[in-house]
């Protein structure tokens, strides 16, 4: 059975899916439920019992919340029922992602010091000189060669700065909320946006999304999801809910 596109929690009205669910935990020997589609009290722990006693790709244990979203649901019936979105019909977009595909790879000259060929031409694009962090500008300089091939404007706000990107877009947004709740409403192309605090921040592009997770492309990063990395790399384990901001669904 395929992940239905939304979180199942207790009080859920397809007797189907929670079927599925109560077959699936018991035959796992987590618990010993009756198979009557009601997901109540008893299938709720069960499944936060199945939680804990999981680990995710990075070796931790999923969230224990009694609550099947979509890495949860991967877990337990399997990657193939989750549905890989890797392209979009967005010409844009897809340009986009073309672009940014082409600059993983691109280091720091020398490491660590926010500078190098096209790190500088990164930040030259949002009007920055070199030593500043860049994972915004390196996103809007994809979106602006995008915007220049195709003869259209950059949809973006002009900064180097994440939180500002998106207190100040007038695109569509995609609040966290909503992202973990249907994943599906993520497009390739969109923006992700996370804060840490402190005004400080992180972005990136996103190349595909698999229920819970999406595969990124980002600057000013490394192989292990770092805000202050040195070059550009594709990410394949970031989590929909590390996404504490958002997602901006731009098109030119």
């Amino acid at each position: 059975m395929n992940y239905p596109g939304r979180i199942i929690k207790k009080g859920e009205s397809d007797k189907t899916i929670v079927k599925a669910i109560q077959e699936r935990i018991n035959e796992l020997g987590i618990a010993n439920l009756v198979v009557d589609g009601d997901f109540g009290y008893k299938t709720h722990n069960a499944v936060k019992l199945y939680q804990s006693r999981t680990l995710d790709e990075n070796g931790f244990p999923l969230i224990a919340d009694g609550k099947v979203g979509p890495i949860t649901w991967k877990f337990l019936f399997g990657e193939e029922s989750i549905p890989v979105v890797t392209t979009t019909d967005d010409v844009f977009l897809q340009k986009v992602i073309e672009i940014a595909r082409t600059q993983i790879g691109e280091l720091e000259d020398p490491l660590g010091s926010n500078r190098g060929p096209m790190v500088d031409e990164y930040l030259g694009s949002v009007g920055l000189s070199g030593g500043y962090a860049w994972c915004m500008s390196f996103v809007y300089w994809c979106f602006d060669e995008a915007a220049k091939e195709l003869g259209q404007t950059n949809p973006l706000v002009k900064t180097g700065g994440c939180l500002y990107q998106w207190d100040k877009t007038i695109q569509p947004k995609i609040t966290a909320k909503d992202a973990v709740n249907d994943p599906e409403l993520i497009v390739p192309g969109a923006v992700f946006i996370i804060s840490y605090g402190s005004g400080l921040g992180h972005t990136g592009i996103v190349e595909s999304v698999q229920g819970g997770y999406i595969t990124t492309i980002e600057g000013n990063t490394n192989n292990t999801n770092s805000r202050e990395g040195i070059g550009v790399f594709r990410l394949s384990s970031r989590k929909i809910n590390s996404v504490n901001k958002g997602f901006i669904t731009c098109s030119a």
